[in-house]
This record gives C-alpha cells, structure tokens and sequence, in this order.
C-alpha cells in the first residue's frame, strides 16, 4: 500500500507540483486549516510578506505534527496570497518547504483580495496522508 503523487502524460510536467494524488484506503488523511504568519497569540509576526509565509508553513508543521505527520506527508497545498503582497517574496519564502521527498505535491495557488486575519498577505492549507503499519 503506498500514497501515489501522478503527473499524467498529456498534462505539463512540473518539478514544483504533481496533478493527482491516490491515497488508498487505510491510510490516516489529515487535513489542516488556514494557517496565517501569526504567533501563539494569534499576533501577527511581521508586515514583511517573507516573514510571515515562513511562519504559515510553520505553524502548518506544527498541526501536522500534533497529528503524527510532517511536512514531506503533505500531498495537496493551498496557497492563498493577498493582493497587496510581494508575490515574489510572498512564493518565494514558501516554495522550498513545499516540496517532499519523491513527486511533489499537488498546489493551489491563489491572489485574493482579502483574507480572515487582518494584516495577513498570506494563507496556507494542506492535506496530509500517512500509512500508519
């Protein structure tokens, strides 16, 4: 039994995200909602774009773990990025730590006009899957 991460023939073929994923039945999915570049308090860490990216997909670690899982057990990513947010920097701050071991996994990214937390440039969800044995 394995977690399979596909980049079918006839869809492009990326090194930064796959296109399907087949978790079989058995394996543990844990799911992780919007994470914001926010402390423990619900602060928000900084007004840099950077900072705060780092700090959404380390507080994405942090659920995963509390879950047993990690961020190479993560098979689908949402990345939600304010308008007002240097893309580059925003993505950029990111984009190495959504990679895993293997095929990478599947990635939604988005520029949105507004997100829940006031002063967040940016949002990060996921979808993790383990095969406990």
């Amino acid at each position: 039994m394995e977690i399979t991460l596909a980049q079918p023939a006839g869809l492009v073929v990326s090194p930064a995200f796959s296109h399907v994923a087949v978790v079989p039945p058995g394996a543990t999915t844990i799911y992780v909602g919007g994470q914001n570049g926010v402390d423990a308090t619900g602060a928000i860490v900084s007004a840099d774009a950077g900072e705060q990216s780092a700090r959404a997909v380390e507080n994405a670690r942090t659920a995963l773990e509390s879950a047993g899982a990690g961020l190479d057990d993560v098979i689908s990513w949402t990345v939600l990025i304010h308008q007002d947010a240097d893309l580059r920097v925003a993505y950029g701050a990111v984009a190495a730590k959504l990679t895993r071991e293997g095929a990478p996994p599947l990635v939604t990214a988005a520029i949105v006009q507004g997100l829940g937390v006031p002063g967040a440039l940016i949002e990060v969800s996921a979808v993790a899957a383990v095969i406990r044995g």
